[in-house]
């Protein structure tokens, strides 16, 4: 599935307030990755996905942050979204890009509600490209539960 960037750091954290009231609110957790990658892309065929933040809506529902890498982004050709992935190469959710982002380099968007099952630890997430798909450099986010 190409190269692997492993994952960088994992954030976990819960809101509570010390004064003694309760509050009903669901914990925030998350979880971050980023790579450490060439950032001269224009020759590239995918784009790289360059960092990623998962967090849960505390309703079993997550948003997925993702920053994608294409220095080659033109109207003609560009990172038109990515996929989410668990271990078994299994699709998880789909986000697309409707546009280029030539001035927005690297460009960082967000993807609600997805769906990850009970029993997925790590997810994958990859870039596509108008012209040639998915590919170029992954990354795997834990999913902080």
């Amino acid at each position: 599935m190409g190269s692997t960037l492993g994952l960088i750091s994992v954030l976990g954290g819960c809101g509570g307030d010390l004064s003694g009231s309760e509050d009903s609110s669901p914990p925030s957790v998350s979880a971050s990755a980023s790579a450490d990658i060439d950032a001269d892309t224009k020759d590239a065929e995918y784009p790289d996905v360059l960092g990623a933040v998962l967090e849960s809506d505390g309703n079993g529902a997550w948003s997925l942050e993702v920053t994608l890498s294409s220095e080659y982004d033109s109207p003609q050709r560009y990172a038109n979204g990515w996929r989410v992935l668990d271990a078994e190469g299994n699709e998880l959710g789909e986000h697309t890009l409707g546009h280029d982002h030539a001035d927005e380099q690297p460009v960082t968007r967000t993807q609600s509600d997805l769906e990850i099952p009970d029993g997925v630890d790590v997810v994958t997430v990859q870039g596509r490209d108008t012209e040639n798909g998915f590919g170029g450099a992954t990354l795997e986010v834990k999913v902080p539960r």
